[in-house]
């Protein structure tokens, strides 16, 4: 089967600033249980993800294209780009910035503990 990705656009994502673009690749339905998301997401200029913890799942970020600011869960600030991956285990908060004038795009995948 060969089909398009779904695309749905989320207003302040985890009561952050912005909009970021999901192009969901499988459904939560399709990961079996396994998950709730595997996505392309893109973070519009000056938006962000905002600050959740992972609760009962993990969350890694693969960075594609642009530059932006991970927040981890202990408030570390680190810049990231292109072929970085952020490792949000489970249990742990974090977040992601985008203070740039250009787009950041990243994979993200919801799996479950």
């Amino acid at each position: 089967m060969v089909r398009k990705t779904k695309v749905a656009v989320v207003e302040h994502p985890r009561g952050g600033e912005g909009s970021v673009e999901f192009h969901h690749i499988v459904s939560a339905e399709e990961l079996n249980g396994h998950g709730s998301m595997y996505a392309m997401a893109v973070l519009r200029p000056h938006s962000s993800v905002g600050w959740h913890q992972h609760v009962g799942n993990t969350e890694p970020y693969f960075i594609l294209k642009g530059k932006g600011v991970f927040v981890d869960n202990d408030g570390t600030r680190t810049e990231v780009g292109p072929g970085d991956v952020c490792v949000i285990e489970v249990g742990q908060s974090h977040s992601l910035e985008n203070p740039n004038d250009e787009e950041l795009v990243f994979m993200a995948l919801v799996y479950n503990a």
